[in-house]
């Protein structure tokens, strides 16, 4: 946000970069889910012989589990 408001040209140059990486994000979404549509296809299509590929496959483009970190301090007993 301090990006957009300020008028330096290292700024401008910092605002540009931030945009450029929401695209490409918004970019390999979108290729991911063209991709688990084109596996659900070819799922419907072959019997379940093939059930533990896809499923393996779709662990992979799971995203990671987030992991819960406590915050504040912790004392030991």
């Amino acid at each position: 946000m301090l990006s957009s408001v300020l008028r330096s040209e290292r700024a401008v140059q910092v605002n540009i970069q931030i945009m450029r990486a929401f695209v490409q994000m918004r970019r390999v979404l979108a290729e991911h889910k063209d991709l688990a549509v084109k596996l659900d296809a070819l799922e419907r299509k072959y019997d379940a012989q093939f059930k533990v590929v896809f499923d393996a496959i779709r662990q992979m483009m799971a995203p990671p589990p987030e992991k819960k970190r406590r915050t504040g301090f912790v004392q030991d007993e």
